[in-house]
């Protein structure tokens, strides 16, 4: 009786290993000019908001991992910042680990928007990917909503060109619009059929991406989306809030740290609150009062629309508590970068 029942679990466990081996799990980056639709594609691949978009370049400062689960792979996206000419400290830094980055991701999908002519800034990031050579590259042109289909092949032929004039070959070029599909919201990214036409195409991305990846069992358990740590995807939607509207200010002129997030004290337990209290840092006293608003009211502003996207990430009411400091030229001072965070 006892080796009867063995033979089915000894042919489970085959059949379980078969397919732990065929399961692919691995790393991949996007990268591009800033303003290039990186996070935007990495939420619509994720089907949740990981990353923060601005139509501001150099937003995206922390490496935001978004995590796509699919029966077959585990994509784990790498959110990294634009890489540019550096012009400070931090711009040095940031351009550090974009490279660092890109050395230890399984792909890398270089985002070119459909409706921008291959600039230098363009030439100059597949310049530098060309340099990697075992990374498999896929070309991914963006915003495709935004032209027509004789411009889309125009673009597509544009990038084709410059990988062979640079001696290098694209695994996949695809086009996608990441806009139709966050507009197809709460959709899995890995379901086939049904939704829209950007729906479809950046579940096709997912489709090429996936076999490019190296077998493993999933790295991350079913439900993450990010590995973030909570304060650090906190602080991003203070920073996304605090953004909106400063259009004449750059972005890397405030920075955001949580010092402290506690569920408040004898809450019923069907009633919980998270306090959480958060400083903006800006460079300059001059800034202060553009943070602030008149009467206080951008800053009012910013704290209620971050804290309905913060309740929506942690899934629990939050008390927001925002001061504005002044950190002086922090992003060309080494101490201070570090403080904060980079």
């Amino acid at each position: 009786m006892g080796a009867m029942s063995a033979r089915p679990n000894t042919e489970a466990a085959a059949r379980q290993a078969e397919n732990t081996a065929a399961h692919r799990a691995g790393f991949a980056c996007f990268v591009g000019r800033p303003n290039a639709g990186k996070s935007t594609l990495t939420n619509a691949l994720v089907g949740q908001k990981v990353a923060i978009t601005s139509n501001r370049p150099q937003t995206t400062r922390h490496t935001v991992r978004g995590i796509v689960h699919r029966d077959d792979a585990q994509l784990i996206l790498v959110d990294t910042p634009g890489l540019h000419k550096p012009r400070t400290l931090l711009g040095e830094r940031l351009n550090d680990i974009v490279r660092t980055t890109w050395a230890e991701v399984d792909v890398i999908g270089f985002c070119l928007p459909a409706d921008q002519k291959l600039g230098p800034g363009d030439k100059f990031i597949v310049k530098e990917l060309a340099g990697i050579k075992k990374t498999p590259k896929i070309a991914i042109i963006t915003k495709t909503d935004l032209v027509d289909s004789k411009a889309l092949a125009e673009q597509l032929l544009a990038v084709s060109a410059l990988a062979d004039e640079l001696g290098f070959e694209w695994a996949e070029i695809v086009p996608v619009s990441a806009v139709t599909a966050e507009q197809e919201a709460g959709r899995n990214p890995s379901d086939k059929g049904g939704g829209g036409r950007g729906d479809g195409q950046v579940s096709l991305l997912s489709d090429l991406i996936a076999p490019l990846l190296p077998e493993s069992p999933p790295l991350y358990p079913e439900g993450d989306l990010t590995d973030e740590p909570e304060m650090v995807m906190v602080a991003e939607l203070i920073r996304e809030a605090a953004l909106e509207g400063v259009r004449d200010e750059l972005p890397h002129s405030i920075a955001v740290v949580v010092e402290e997030m506690l569920p408040r004290e004898d809450r019923p337990a069907d009633k919980p609150l998270l306090d959480i209290h958060a400083n903006v840092y800006i460079e300059r006293p001059s800034q202060k009062g553009i943070i602030i608003g008149p009467k206080g009211k951008r800053l009012k502003d910013v704290g209620t629309k971050s804290r309905k996207h913060i309740e929506a990430l942690l899934g629990t009411p939050v008390f927001l508590d925002l001061h504005v400091k002044v950190a002086k030229d922090w992003q060309r001072d080494p101490k201070q970068l570090r403080k904060l965070g980079f």
